[in-house]
């Protein structure tokens, strides 16, 4: 048995997740043993048909996750947690309930790895510029000198990397993942994951009565 099985939307999403479960300290859990599957469907699959493919894992994974973004076309809900609700509907009638959980990233994967964090710069190859990356997304509108993050950090990225000639590639996530602070991340979606991993996979396990 597997600890961990993972059904997310997107190759992005899989190299972040990576990378995270991989810094088992930082997230404040146990090293774990996972899959991540990337679902063809994306998004609107991650929502539609996630179950139908963790049907196969009830008997080879302890527990389950289901990621994906909030801002896709012709997504049902208004809200992130409207959407985790359906989803926990979903798993209910499947009898999956508690042995998988959804994480709806708001509105996507960009706002846990973006912050004013010196890492996110040399990630993304923002180095040797007349300006400082933060200073640079001010000057473009694109981050709010009073917000921690910018208001559509995936915007902000990809103005970053056509600046510095960069194609946006999964690694760069990986990168990020692995190098930014888990705790400079206090979007909910973020927390909801690491918070439901601590309670699945806690660093001190109580010990069974023999």
């Amino acid at each position: 048995m597997i600890d961990l099985v993972c059904i997310v939307a997107d190759k992005n999403i899989e190299a972040t997740l990576s990378s995270l479960l991989s810094r088992s300290q930082a997230l404040g859990i146990r090293p774990i043993t996972w899959e991540i599957h990337v679902h063809p469907g994306k998004d609107p699959g991650c929502f539609h048909h996630a179950s139908e493919l963790l049907r196969g894992f009830r008997t080879t994974a302890n527990h389950a996750l289901v990621i994906l973004d909030h801002d896709w076309e012709s997504n049902p809900e208004e809200t992130a947690e409207e959407l985790e609700r359906q989803l926990e509907d979903k798993f209910q009638l499947e009898e999956m309930a508690g042995w998988s959980v959804p994480v709806v990233i708001d509105p996507e994967l960009e706002i846990w790895i973006f912050s004013d964090s010196p890492h996110v710069a040399l990630a993304l190859g923002w180095v040797n510029q007349s300006l400082g990356l933060r200073e640079a997304l001010e000057g473009q509108d694109l981050w709010d000198r009073n917000s921690l993050k910018p208001a559509d950090p995936k915007a902000a990225l990809e103005w970053a990397l056509r600046e510095v000639r960069r194609p946006r590639s999964s690694s760069i996530y990986r990168d990020l993942a692995s190098r930014v602070s888990t705790k400079r991340c206090q979007d909910r979606s973020f927390l909801r994951l690491r918070s439901q991993l601590q309670d699945w996979f806690p660093l001190d396990p109580p010990r069974q009565l023999e």
